[in-house]
């Protein structure tokens, strides 16, 4: 126990798996803590005395279960293992810790093969400048930016946010985003793990070395990072702690480059409007749900594809010649149906490359890691030939067909080591093919012949001393041992040593024995040596090839990436949309929201609907209709549109012609923060006010029935208001869904806003949602009628009638004592609209001509 604590008090902040014999044992508030996290039995050391120690523990061969579990639930593990064999003359074994494991640097298989498990630090460099550093050391992608001006710290939230990495780490005696948590929710990095690192690990004067060693260089110019040094120091934090929680790991090879990258490169998507696309996650189902457009495209073969594809939705690029290079790929691979799908099928054998070569350099993988890898290698002759069968017209493709490394002296070497079928642990040996190492061969001879060894010995001694019942028999505490019963005592021979008396027996050894028994003994001991000497240097050398393997992950990613778009596009009928730099027009002709049209039921048939914006004529455009008309489905799939386009992918549409666009805004749904004193008004006008003072000409605005948080005539002037503005001073293309029928007048006012609604049609049994999009604004919201189909009761929706005829009849007259000119009196006024209201609900077809007189009779008195 002094040895446990001492080990303790170097990781206070880490649960103490100590290795006892079997079992990893935790004591006690570690104990406490993980029984409780584990669901595992707590019991107790010295349960007799008043200072019982608690305790709980887990079987070491099945630890990395409970590990990875207590890892996703954000805690900080220390391993301390044994570091030599129990020895009987030894009263304790010497142990060390030998790995600590962090939320941030866990490796495990049970990792999402989709999601990225990233490790993030924040450095300040200036008080205006801060830089941001993300790794995933589960694959090696290792990224890094900063940003300078009086928002620098807010924007890093944002690219956090969007990022989420299950761990940050932010200097100790450095306060780091207090304003934005008290402002905002502080929920968006709650599954992320906060680590305090001594403010020296940020200095240049030690990040930056340490990144230059790692990379083999003498200056970092060449990965972006000079004169960036907020973002350089946070990177070499990121480094110098996975260095010390790592302990014993090799050299991190698949760490071979880090990106930095601005972010004005890629369409700027924010944490609000990620949610509200349901880019990744849903907003109100389980996580998980298909009913998102990550999981729509997500047709991937390959694990490295489908982080991939992650990373593509959340940052598409805005260089029109990578987002074109990508279109012509998706082209070449949609015109090849047969090699496509041949390369789909190749790439079906390929496992997680990226993660089996971390384990690799990290020293964590097994015999069965390396056999993996090899099998996953295996498919590249046969994924190279179908790759440079459709790579002939494309550019992209063939730089990455040249990408693609065999790799076959790496899987050869693997194979002709590694036996087909090895066991999970190096323990008990059987790793290493025979043949491999002449000493392990000889050993493993004798290891083998023993079982015929002892029956010679056992049949000569028969013999010898006439003892017929004489057995020769081994147990780990007294080794290899003659085993005579009470009544044959009589007869053993004066050169047999007593070892043990039993009730019925004795048990005896001999010169010969005690001999046989030390060589195997410790063959067994030199096999189990020279199997972990000779699985080391194989390890070792394929971690030397860690760069060829990522570059080669890398390309087959894409490779895969690319050949799901086409085979989506295939599927689904996704066109190529056409791209053009120096347009500021958005036309998609007969659009249709991907995540909406692959849900739908399969007997109803998806409306299409088309889409022109601009910044001249129509830059603004006013989207009316009754709920569950489709006007959110429509707003979102021109954004969803804009994002597969950019992100290389093909559309569901007939035809699109599109320009680039810098950033998407969405304001979108009802959401409070009551927990920070902020209601549902409160967090639409702060998501407005961000639209309005960050969108640029360039942008996309998604806005949807803004203002109905707060009274009619308050969110009515503010949703008028919010139009005049972006109409003279941000001039963004804007999408603006509203029930305020009253903003449709703005159409005449403001040149470049156009009217659209979204069609009904009325029946004697209700209304019928077509739809479709058309232009032109509706008449009205058919809020009752929508209301009636939810199945309100009858006498609600009667009331609800009386109620808002009475109040049309008040703005009447309000509107009738401000008019400077008589109102005229047609059917088609609001003076007649009883008259109307009488005619809409008269089912013309039930009526006999006696009624039908009387009431034209009724309806002329009233006129009247």
């Amino acid at each position: 126990m002094r040895q446990y604590v001492a080990i303790k008090k170097q990781h206070p902040n880490a649960l103490l798996f100590f290795r006892l014999g079997d079992f990893y044992e935790l004591f006690f508030d570690d104990a406490v803590t993980a029984a409780r996290e584990l669901q595992i039995t707590l019991t107790s050391r010295n349960k007799e005395s008043d200072q019982s120690v608690p305790m709980c523990g887990v079987p070491y061969h099945s630890a990395e279960n409970y590990l990875a579990k207590l890892l996703r639930k954000g805690y900080k593990i220390a391993v301390c293992e044994q570091m030599e064999q129990p020895n009987k003359a030894t009263k304790l074994v010497r142990r060390e810790v030998t790995r600590v494991l962090t939320p941030g640097t866990a490796v495990d298989s049970s990792l999402s093969e989709q999601d990225n498990n990233f490790l993030a630090a924040v450095a300040r460099s200036n008080s205006q400048t801060v830089g941001m550093a993300a790794l995933d050391l589960s694959t090696g992608e290792f990224r890094a930016t900063e940003f300078s001006g009086m928002d620098a710290e807010r924007r890093i939230y944002d690219e956090l946010q969007q990022l989420a990495p299950r761990e940050l780490i932010v200097p100790s005696n450095l306060p780091l985003f207090d304003a934005i948590e008290s402002e905002q929710s502080g929920q968006r990095l709650s599954n992320c793990t906060w680590t305090p690192l001594e403010d020296w690990a940020f200095a240049p004067d030690y990040a930056l070395p340490l990144l230059e060693n790692q990379f083999g260089v003498l200056s970092l110019e060449g990965f972006g990072l000079a004169g960036r040094d907020a973002a350089a120091c946070a990177a070499g934090a990121v480094l110098h702690y996975v260095k010390n929680t790592q302990k014993g790991s090799g050299f991190l090879q698949h760490v071979d480059r880090i990106g930095f990258y601005e972010r004005n490169e890629c369409l700027v998507l924010d944490a609000v409007t990620v949610r509200n696309l349901e880019l990744v996650e849903p907003l109100f189902t389980a996580a998980g749900d298909s009913s998102t457009l990550f999981r729509t495209l997500d047709a991937c073969v390959t694990p490295m594809a489908k982080r991939l594809l992650r990373a593509w939705v959340l940052r598409p690029p805005v260089d029109v010649a990578v987002i074109k290079a990508r279109h012509e790929a998706v082209a070449a691979m949609l015109a090849s149906v047969i090699y496509r799908e041949e390369l789909r099928k190749a790439l079906g054998g390929v496992l997680d490359v990226e993660r089996l070569l971390s384990r690799v350099t990290l020293e964590s993988a097994n015999a069965r890691d390396l056999l993996a890898l090899a099998a996953s290698l295996a498919r590249l002759p046969h994924v190279k030939q179908a790759l440079s069968m459709v790579s002939g017209a494309s550019e992209r493709l063939q730089a990455l067909d040249a990408r693609v490394d065999g790799l076959a002296d790496v899987r050869e070497r693997v194979e002709s080591i590694l036996v087909e079928e090895p066991p999970v642990t190096l323990q008990d040996g059987g790793v290493i093919r025979d043949g491999v190492d002449l000493q392990l061969d000889d050993l493993r001879l004798l290891s083998r012949n023993g079982k015929q060894y002892i029956a010679d010995i056992e049949h000569r001694e028969r013999q010898r001393t006439g003892i017929g019942s004489l057995k020769v028999r081994f147990n780990s505490v007294f080794g290899y041992y003659l085993e005579i019963t009470k009544s044959n005592l009589h007869l053993v021979p004066p050169d047999y040593d007593r070892k043990q008396t039993l009730v019925n027996a004795e048990r005896f050894t001999t010169p010969e024995l005690k001999e046989y028994e030390t060589k195997v003994l410790d063959a067994q001991e030199r096999i189990i040596e020279i199997e972990r000497r000779l699985f080391a240097e194989l390890r070792t050398s394929v971690a030397a090839e860690a760069k060829r393997i990522r570059q080669t992950s890398l390309a087959i990613a894409e490779v895969d990436l690319l050949a799901t778009f086409a085979h989506l596009a295939a599927a689904r009928g996704y066109c190529r949309p056409e791209m053009v730099a120096d347009s500021d027009e958005l036309e998609v002709l007969e659009g249709r929201h991907p995540v909406v049209e692959v849900q739908q039921d399969a007997a109803t048939r998806y409306v299409p609907n088309s889409l022109y914006v601009n910044n001249g004529s129509d830059q603004i455009l006013l989207l009316t209709g009754p709920n569950m008309g489709g006007k959110s489905t429509y707003l979102r799939q021109a954004a969803l549109i804009q994002i597969m386009a950019q992100m290389g992918s093909f559309v569901p549409a007939k035809q699109a012609r599109m320009c680039i666009v810098d950033r998407i805004f969405t304001r979108i749904g009802a959401s409070d923060n009551l927990a920070r004193g902020r209601s549902t008004f409160m967090v639409e006008m702060t998501e407005t006010a961000a639209i309005l003072n960050t969108a640029t000409e360039r942008s996309l605005v998604l806005l949807d029935e803004m203002g109905r948080g707060t009274s009619t005539y308050d969110g009515l002037a503010l949703a008028w208001a919010v139009v005049e503005h972006l109409h003279a001073h941000t001039r963004a293309k804007t999408l603006f869904a509203t029930h305020y029928q009253e903003l449709t007048v703005l159409a005449g006012d403001l040149e470049r806003v156009k009217n659209l609604r979204v069609s009904v049609k009325e029946t004697p049994q209700g209304i019928v949602f077509l739809r479709k999009v058309e232009p032109g604004a509706a008449d009205r919201s058919y809020g009752i009628e929508v209301a009636k189909l939810a199945g309100l009761p009858a006498e609600v929706i009667t009331r609800a009638r009386q109620v808002l005829k009475l109040h049309e009849a008040v703005e009447r007259q309000a509107d009738r004592a401000l008019s400077p000119e008589p109102a005229q009196l047609t059917i088609f006024t609001p003076l007649s609209q009883q008259i109307v209201d009488t005619l809409r609900d008269t089912d013309v077809n039930s009526l006999t001509p006696l009624q039908a007189l009387t009431l034209l009779d009724e309806l002329k008195r009233q006129i009247e």
